[in-house]
């Protein structure tokens, strides 16, 4: 059993020996807009549904949960969710370097939180962690992921003098990784500068400075999942121009209504990799498009 769950997902349809008509198709349309799938994959997804339907000669409402179910697993697992943080190896030496992550996102959405879990998470599988805290533009978010980061067991590389250089700060960063040996390197970003151009013009250069000790393994874009399809436009620019390879989830437990993940990776392409939910340090999970759906669906 699943530590979190999803509310105002679909388990309050097809429930009994309904025959399948118009209705059931409008309800169940209605029902994937409500739950946030937006416009366009709803529309998809019932017209896959009910071509299954037909296909299967089914005639009521009983079996057009596993149905519906089957068709978001589907969709869910056409995306890779595996991280990728095998350790390259350096092309001079041959010596392996850190796997390099950059963690980004609009401010508020559980950016700094979600850099402690991960790296707890990547610790209880006896991964060595650095953090950089590179988001040099808050001084509160600089403690906050240092915080975080010594709970998980990380070593935290901070800024060596107030408003330094994002970028300096991930360099040195990454830099210690490599001299440490550690597995992976977690470097946090901004969330928000003056302006969108100025944001995507800093993670261009932290990632240009980076790749001059090691190639960036994972770019993970934090979505708040209670503000569904919202959070997604608000965090556009990232997927636009920040080379996002991975989606973290995060308030899983909340008022999330977890259809929007659906039209997120069909829209996309990007895979939701992670999912946060609770407030406790250990409280990150991988993402399973079987688990997800029937969060979505319910059992039968």
């Amino acid at each position: 059993m699943s530590k979190w769950s999803l509310r105002g997902s679909l388990r309050t349809l097809f429930h009994g020996a309904r025959p399948i008509d118009e209705e059931s198709w409008e309800n169940l349309e209605e029902n994937l807009i409500l739950g946030d799938f937006g416009a366009d994959a709803s529309e998809s997804i019932v017209a896959a549904v009910r071509a299954s339907v037909e296909r299967l000669n089914v005639a009521d409402e009983r079996e057009l949960r596993g149905i519906l179910r089957d068709e978001l697993a589907e969709r869910l697992a056409a995306n890779d969710p595996t991280l990728m943080l095998k350790r390259p190896q350096d092309p001079e030496t041959g010596r392996l370097l850190p796997a390099v992550v950059l963690v980004v996102g609009v401010n508020g959405v559980g950016k700094t939180t979600t850099i402690g879990k991960l790296a707890r998470f990547l610790t209880r599988m006896r991964r060595t962690i650095v953090i950089g805290a590179a988001d040099t533009f808050r001084a509160a978010a600089v403690e906050q992921v240092a915080t975080w980061g010594e709970r998980a067991g990380a070593e935290v590389v901070r800024p060596q003098q107030a408003g330094q250089d994002p970028a300096s700060v991930a360099y040195q960063a990454v830099q210690r990784g490599i001299d440490t040996d550690a597995d992976v390197v977690i470097i946090d970003t901004a969330g928000r500068l003056q302006t969108k151009a100025g944001l995507m013009d800093e993670l261009t250069k932290i990632r240009r400075v980076v790749e001059k000790l090691a190639p960036v393994a994972e770019v993970l874009l934090v979505l708040d999942a209670t503000t569904g399809q919202n959070g997604l436009s608000q965090a556009q620019a990232f997927i636009d121009h920040a080379g996002v390879t991975g989606i973290v989830l995060t308030k899983i437990d909340g008022s999330a209504k977890g259809g929007f993940v659906v039209g997120v990776q069909q829209t996309t392409g990007i895979s939701v990799k992670l999912l946060g939910f609770g407030e406790g340090i250990d409280d990150l999970a991988a993402f399973n498009a079987n688990t997800f759906a029937q969060e979505l669906v319910g059992r039968d």
